[in-house]
């Protein structure tokens, strides 16, 4: 049986699958420490959780319009309002199941075969998978260390050819951390204005930024930006909702409705109640989303100071998100080796960065307890000192 092609090319996640193993592992008895998944450890907000069980108990069960109810889709234009400084109209949003939907949505609605996207590395994962799906070819540009993994105008300059359609920017980033300044933005629209080159802007770690960073959408810089940029955004990282499914982006009206269409046909609508908790997180109270970004900061600073203090092993402070992505190639062995031996020697399982684009480096997530950094950090720093 032949399967389609661009299905064969595929590499499954390899963040899944540490995961998966990881849990094995627990499943038998063994104490593991898991740094793999990116999901928060905190509960969904109990005004959430109440808002969609109110929602099933009155029969809120049926379809909703494809791209997410009327109220829903008001309150996220509001949202992009008040927080972004973006006017996008009900019929610009298009709610869906995840934002990881909402992404390759946007690549699919814009790329023709043959086109190429742009993706600094490192990358989450998905970002490659996505644009050879619809048919598009990544181009992948190494990021430094000393920007702090964040592609620059230059370098975006220098990558495009008259066959690039689109650039990823992910801002806060998965898995670096890294946010972009608003005049490292401002640089890249205007490379991107010059050529009509779409932007996709992945901003669902926006609400989980540390040390007084600024988080800038790059649609809200420029009329140009503006009318180029796809923003997506979600519920999942702020909200602790991953399991919810359920993102949402921000479009010129021409990709928005191309999109709903899009969406019409695949997965017809998000889940009818999980929308009214989605409308319950965006119009409730907001300090269940400060509380969790404090107890993220705690675990990013303690892990971030242990990281660094490893001989061999070098990190950038991450100011976004919940991961910080360790440089280990002052140890000698390649991400893939590093992490499959920390797995199986120290139980502490760690992402390899050659998933992301970078197999210099492996990336801890922080989104678990303290207990748990502090355990594994001891086993990390022991298992160094072996290599």
């Amino acid at each position: 049986m032949e399967l389609a092609t661009r299905v064969k090319e595929l590499t499954p996640s390899l963040t899944l699958a540490i995961d998966s193993k990881a849990k094995a592992l627990k499943a038998e008895g063994v104490d593991v420490c898991g740094f793999g998944a990116g999901e928060p450890d905190m509960d969904t907000p109990e005004h959430i959780k109440a808002a969609c069980i109110e929602a099933i108990q009155s029969g809120f069960t049926k379809y909703t319009p494809s791209s997410g109810t009327p109220e829903l889709r008001q309150a996220i234009s509001e949202k992009f309002l008040a927080d972004n400084g973006l006017e996008y109209k009900p019929s610009q949003i298009i709610v869906s199941n995840g934002a990881k939907q909402s992404c390759f949505n946007a690549i699919a609605a814009v790329c023709n075969p043959g086109d190429e996207v742009i993706i600094p590395a490192p990358f989450w994962l998905s970002y490659p998978e996505m644009v050879r799906l619809a048919g598009a070819e990544p181009v992948i540009v190494q990021t430094t260390e000393e920007n702090a993994w964040k592609i620059t105008a230059e370098q975006f300059e220098e990558a495009m050819t008259p066959r690039t359609k689109m650039i990823i920017i992910n801002s806060p980033g998965n898995p670096t951390g890294s946010i972009y300044s608003r005049e490292e933005l401002r640089a890249i629209s205007e490379v991107a204005a010059e050529e009509d080159i779409y932007i996709l802007s992945d901003e669902i770690y926006e609400k989980l930024t540390y040390d007084g960073a600024e988080h800038v959408s790059i649609a809200s810089l420029t009329p140009e930006a503006y009318d180029l940029t796809i923003t997506v955004n979600g519920f999942s990282k702020a909200y602790a909702m991953t399991g919810w499914r359920l993102g949402y982006l921000g479009a010129p009206e021409p990709i928005a409705r191309a999109i709903d269409s899009m969406q019409s046909h695949s997965t017809s609508n998000p889940c009818s109640f999980a929308q009214k908790g989605a409308l319950a997180a965006l119009k409730g109270d907001q300090q269940c989303v400060a509380d969790m970004r404090e107890e993220f900061d705690i675990r990013r600073q303690y892990m971030f100071d242990r990281l660094s203090s490893i001989p061999g092993v070098t990190a950038v402070k991450p100011l976004g998100a919940f991961y910080v992505l360790a440089n280990i190639s002052g140890l000698g062995l390649k991400s893939q080796n590093f992490a499959d031996r920390l797995l199986s020697k120290a139980n502490v399982a760690v992402v390899p960065g050659i998933a992301f684009g970078d197999d210099r480096t492996v990336r801890l997530s922080y989104a678990t307890s303290l207990d748990v950094i502090k355990t594994g950090l001891d086993r990390i720093e022991e298992f160094c000192k072996t290599l």
